[in-house]
């Protein structure tokens, strides 16, 4: 039969790595080979590859138009992010090409869209996929096709200043039934960055008010929130991904969360860039109380695909104790580093000059008796150096001594404090 001369007939990709798929982005150059395995002589019209790429959402809703009449309601839309076809075996005259028995191959390569792509998803109402066809037309014979689908993750880098910015908030609500009230519960939480990766684990910091006569448990989710439009209208699928359970609060009492972990699991990235699709994270920090509805402070999550720096991971750690226990009722960090104090503002002109005179006269210090000296007095010592003035240092030193100054006088502002209280 001239069916049974096509042995083989499939798609192969390149790979840096063997037993790994290649996963590709907006630019890349995607590259392979058609393998065709021949059982004897055959005629070959042509070998066509055709890659395309689509988002595209279907559902159907049913509808009443009356006690006895009811319909079915299609929703579907789609977008397209490829379209590229190649032929990678045809005669120029038209004439059919002659191929030996054995094994041929045919290399492809193409590039995608420098335009931004968006990433490849599986949902419950519609899908992101893309992939490339191969038909082979023969004389007098069925075209046969081949499919096979490629992945493409477009990159989130999470170290960006917007999906580094800590989020957080607060809400109250009245818990009542009917004509009764039991009081007030109150729910404030913060993470200290917006922007996360797969497996990480996010550090709850949040404080649960509970003001009522009854016990109240807390808890955190993440959600993964999957939203369809078409046509105007829109359709969401909603399902949790991570789920932190707390200790019961009494009643009239108060809980603290200190960094309360919470992991993310093996989860798609964040689609945000698709007109019909997206997908969108979210924390939510609730509290149940018995007798009515839940409370919920939801703060929002992206998913990204790039990590978190090593050097953006300690800052990040450092702004956020710093916000966490100063700035807990502000819930803000300042955006841009402010520059270092002035002397003036540390230091009074009485002191400056009563130390500028003892420094003078008081012979050298005899460093025997160094280690019955408490470490406050250095701290003290060197705390009173002053920055230098503006004027003397170039733009870059400024910028490099504004960093490193700032966090130095925090602290030494901060034992100042912490002296004077004692």
């Amino acid at each position: 039969m001239i069916f049974n001369k096509l042995k083989k007939f499939l798609v192969i990709f390149d790979s840096p790595e063997m037993d790994c798929p290649p996963v590709f982005s907006s630019g890349d150059v995607v590259s392979g080979r058609v393998v065709l395995e021949l059982l004897s002589e055959t005629k070959v019209d042509s070998l066509k590859l055709h890659a395309e790429g689509f988002a595209k959402v279907h559902w159907t809703e049913s509808r009443s138009a009356g006690s006895s009449t009811a319909y079915t309601q299609n929703y579907s839309d789609e977008v397209e992010y490829l379209n590229r076809r190649e032929a990678l075996l045809q005669a120029d005259n038209g004439e059919v090409t002659v191929l030996p028995a054995g094994r041929h191959e045919f290399p492809f390569s193409f590039q995608l869209p420098e335009e931004t792509l968006v990433t490849s998803f599986e949902g419950k109402h519609g899908s992101i996929r893309y992939w490339v066809k191969v038909k082979l037309h023969r004389p007098w014979c069925p075209v046969r096709k081949i499919k096979k689908e490629f992945t493409v993750i477009e990159p989130i880098d999470i170290n960006t200043p917007s999906l580094l910015a800590p989020q957080a908030g607060t809400k109250d609500k009245l818990a009542r039934t009917w004509y009764h009230n039991f009081g007030q519960v109150s729910v404030t939480a913060k993470i200290d960055r917006k922007g996360y990766t797969p497996g990480e684990v996010i550090p709850v910091f949040a404080e649960f008010d509970n003001a009522t006569s009854r016990s109240i448990v807390p808890k955190a989710f993440i959600t993964q929130t999957q939203t369809f439009i078409a046509r105007g209208t829109m359709k969401q699928k909603r399902s949790v991904v991570a789920t932190l359970c707390g200790d019961i609060v009494s009643a009239r009492t108060r809980e603290t969360w200190h960094g309360r972990a919470i992991k993310i699991p093996p989860v798609g990235p964040s689609i945000q860039q698709c007109r019909i699709i997206k997908v969108e994270y979210m924390l939510k920090v609730c509290v149940d109380v018995p007798g009515t509805s839940k409370l919920c402070l939801e703060l929002p999550l992206v998913i990204g695909t790039i990590p978190l720096h090593p050097f953006g991971s300690r800052t990040s750690s450092i702004s956020s104790h710093y916000s966490f226990n100063l700035e807990w009722l502000r819930m803000a960090i300042p955006e841009q580093p402010e520059p270092p104090p002035e002397y003036s503002s540390v230091v009074t002109e009485e002191e400056a000059e009563q130390r500028n005179s003892s420094a003078v006269q008081e012979p050298a210090e005899d460093l025997s008796g160094i280690l019955e000296r408490p470490l406050r007095d250095f701290l003290q010592e060197f705390r009173f150096r002053p920055p230098p003035v503006y004027s003397e240092v170039s733009d870059a030193t400024l910028l490099l001594y504004s960093k490193n100054t700032k966090i130095k006088y925090f602290f030494f502002w901060l034992l100042k404090i912490l002296t004077q209280n004692s």
